[in-house]
């Protein structure tokens, strides 16, 4: 399994525990893509934007979640829009499990470090 592969199987274990919570999730997709005609569609979202994005509705704080492999590193990118997030009242973290992920959104932590 390709290491895009083993994340993506972690996203959706983290998007399925998460939901299970009780919390609001979705996936984000970033970049471009070229459609059926030739033409290249952006997303829309900023370069470094989390892999998850969701809210807790108990109290509707939004929260980003960055899904890495156990030895994952993030792009320059994802750490500035992580900076970004620093003074900010939102929920932020890297995520390597289902586990890790439900644990920042409960405890609503700001991890900006890997």
């Amino acid at each position: 399994m390709t290491i895009k592969g083993r994340e993506a199987a972690i996203q959706d274990s983290i998007r399925v525990a998460l939901a299970q919570a009780g919390y609001i999730v979705f996936r984000t997709n970033v970049g471009k893509v070229k459609t059926a005609d030739g033409r290249w569609f952006d997303t829309g979202l900023p370069s470094g934007f989390p892999d998850l994005m969701g809210y807790k509705p108990e109290n509707g704080k939004i929260y980003f979640i960055e899904v890495k492999t156990p030895k994952g590193k993030r792009r320059k990118d994802q750490v500035n829009f992580a900076n970004g997030l620093r003074n900010k009242n939102a929920i932020y973290g890297v995520a390597r499990s289902a586990d890790e992920a439900v644990k920042i959104v409960k405890n609503e932590l700001k991890i900006l470090e890997d």
